[in-house]
């Protein structure tokens, strides 16, 4: 079977799980590190002819990384899309079950840990409130319906713009400073956000949190080692 994913979580998923498989991916997909296949352009701006060319039995894509008007030309060429939706860390699950038993793929066993692990994940004494922007210049954060948002929920930060009408807003950094935030999350990806770049655009009372944006946003094997790498990073942030 011949392989494109046009997602990195995904690519992951599948590379680590059905070695081989994979003939594509975006520039975007860092993992695993020696991942060796035909790079076709961004996510946001794949090089479809380039994609063809390949002949992949399956494309896979995500509804909010991919563009519609990319798949719908890559379908028109006869290549079938996978398309995934992922808002939850229950469809996250869901969907990984879904990909990896269209490249011929049972459960693996890292997926079986990621379940079991995120089944009573670590949290902190109270719940706390929390804003987690995205990216800068201007200021975004994480709205409503998100799937990083639910994994901090499950960990106990609850997003203070989780009601919010877009996904994500963009909020002015002094709304953010008026907010009574309990904690600043910032994420390295897709802003990479530093210790340099980003906690000083806080009050020193609000406490900041540098996370791993693959431990936060992505959902494939990195799900096995996140709850206790975030769970690390927010205690460290809250002493």
């Amino acid at each position: 079977m011949r392989v494109v994913s046009l997602v990195p979580s995904l690519t992951e998923a599948v590379a680590v799980t059905v070695p081989g498989v994979l003939v594509g991916a975006t520039d975007w997909c860092s993992h695993p590190v020696d991942l060796d296949v035909t790079r076709v352009g961004g996510t946001k701006n794949p090089d479809v002819p380039r994609i063809i060319a390949l002949a992949p039995d399956l494309v896979i894509a995500n509804e909010e990384e991919n563009r519609a008007p990319d798949l719908a030309e890559l379908r028109a060429a006869g290549i079938e899309v996978l398309l995934t939706e992922v808002r939850t860390l229950d469809q996250a699950f869901r969907e990984l079950r879904r990909v990896l038993a269209a490249c011929g793929a049972g459960r693996p066993r890292w997926l079986e840990e990621a379940e079991a692990v995120w089944w009573d994940p670590p949290c902190p004494s109270v719940r706390l409130r929390a804003a987690v922007p995205i990216w800068r210049r201007p200021w975004m954060v994480l709205g409503r319906d998100t799937f990083a948002g639910d994994l901090l929920a499950r960990m106990g930060v609850d997003n203070a713009y989780a009601a919010h009408t877009e996904r994500y807003p963009r909020v002015p950094v002094e709304e953010l400073r008026a907010a009574e935030l309990d904690l600043v999350v910032l994420p390295d990806e897709p802003y990479r956000f530093t210790r340099e770049d980003g906690p000083e655009a806080f009050s020193t009372r609000t406490p900041v949190a540098l996370v791993s944006g693959r431990h936060l946003t992505w959902y494939g094997p990195s799900l096995v080692e996140a709850p206790a790498v975030l769970s690390a990073a927010l205690r460290a942030a809250c002493r």
